[in-house]
């Protein structure tokens, strides 16, 4: 791992797709703090990554994948106050005076005055719009969702430990919720507590991901400090989807290619090398497909093949099904509930968390194996690194994979951030 002297608090941290851009961008953490118990499982996971790669013996981590070894094997290898900078807690005003000790212990033992960024955002879905359609069907309505105001304790965490930047991130329907009002005391919170910020919309299509992902990305700077919103590029990739996914072993529904498959290399695609995707030595995990009825599969395959064989790309319409492949009583909403991922595109619709219900919105581009995509297929339309590795049973991985910001976008952002911090 680089080092550039750079240091830095993920808050709300889910498997660590932010804080993995920061990373390989040469920061280090000072702590991740995050509530469910598989993502931060995953993020002690990919610290063993880091710290035995560092020391010549990813032999060992291979081992972890592989099942040679248990997790508490691999852990035993790393040392204490590396992993100690997970902090498995949900934030909220009974719990932020105790994170708050266990972040300044940890900055006392490595000698860290000054903390440069706070990263993070807190969960998207009281701010989602598809969220919000679906409000009326639950018991606790999305206006009254405690998950509202969890934008209050990222503010105490600027106001406690005054990082030179933050990066705040969420998702776009954040500007709308409540009206409106809840973008606007978040503004409000954080220039009081002393910081001039700015933000945009972003698309991680624009930042080499072969995927539309739109959020907002929140920017702020110490008062006086003369920084700015950064200025970024755009990166449009000429690689397909198909790129992503042509090295991988064929699957058909309820098929495993996991933890000792290696990749076929010679399919291995210019885009997943020249961004680091895949290693000849990288070990594959989470490729194991879902089952599917003969129904969905049925269905699946008239997805792929209106998408396919149709000049303009034509969506499946639920209302158009055959009497006998139809199932669900709604059939005026959600009438595109089967999509297939772009295989031919530059880019596909956003990967959603929604992927641990079902895959019915994420199906492969391939007629032959005519199911949903993987946990590593979604990691890898993410851009995460095949050596990433995700805890927890295969619905906990989709909800992990859906909730993150895909690390390549990260990194644009934290090397941007470092230009600033570092002149």
């Amino acid at each position: 791992m680089n080092d550039n002297g750079l240091s830095y608090i993920d808050l709300f941290a889910g498997a660590g797709g932010l804080s993995e851009g920061f990373i390989q961008s040469g920061y280090r953490p000072i702590a991740h703090v995050e509530m469910n118990e598989y993502a931060a499982q995953t993020i002690e996971t990919r610290i063993a990554y880091y710290y035995l790669k560092e020391n010549n013996d990813l032999e060992s981590y291979y081992q972890y994948e592989k099942n040679v070894i248990s997790r508490e094997q691999l852990l035993e290898m790393i040392p204490e106050e590396e992993l100690k900078t997970v902090i498995n807690k949900e934030m909220s005003e009974y719990t932020v005076k105790g994170i708050f000790n266990t972040i300044d212990i940890i900055k006392t033992e490595k000698g860290i005055e000054q903390v440069d960024v706070i990263i993070g955002g807190p969960p998207c879905q009281a701010y989602s719009l598809v969220g919000r359609a679906q409000s009326s069907h639950m018991i606790v309505p999305m206006e009254n969702d405690p998950r509202n105001e969890l934008y209050k304790l990222y503010v105490k965490f600027l106001n406690k430990y005054k990082p030179r930047m933050f990066v705040f991130e969420n998702v776009a329907g954040i500007k709308t919720a409540r009206g409106g009002q809840a973008f606007k005391n978040l503004q409000k919170y954080m220039r009081k507590v002393g910081y001039e910020i700015d933000y945009h919309e972003l698309n991680a299509h624009d930042f080499g991901v072969l995927q539309s992902r739109k959020r907002v990305i929140i920017v702020g700077w110490l008062k006086g400090t003369g920084y700015e919103y950064p200025t970024f590029d755009t990166i449009h990739s000429s690689a397909e989807v198909w790129d992503l996914l042509k090295d991988l072993p064929v699957l058909v529904p309820g098929e495993s290619a996991d933890n000792h498959t290696m990749c076929d290399m010679r399919k291995l695609r210019k885009y997943v090398k020249d961004n680091d995707i895949r290693t000849k030595l990288d070990v594959l995990t989470g490729h194991v497909a879902r089952p599917h009825t003969a129904q969905d599969i049925e269905i699946y395959k008239r997805t792929i093949d209106l998408w396919f064989n149709n000049s303009q790309h034509q969506r499946l319409k639920y209302d158009d099904l055959p009497d006998n492949l139809k199932t669900h009583r709604n059939r005026t909403s959600f009438i595109d509930r089967f999509k297939v991922v772009e295989g031919d595109m530059s880019y596909c619709h956003t990967i959603l968390a929604h992927l641990s219900k079902d895959g019915h919105y994420f199906i492969h581009p391939d007629i032959d194996q005519h199911r949903s995509i993987t946990v590593r297929e979604a990691a890898r339309i993410q851009s995460f690194p095949d050596s990433y590795y995700f805890e927890g049973p295969r619905t906990s991985q989709f909800v992990q994979v859906g909730n993150a910001v895909p690390p390549m976008m990260a990194k644009i952002i934290a090397d941007k951030i470092k230009e600033q911090l570092t002149k």
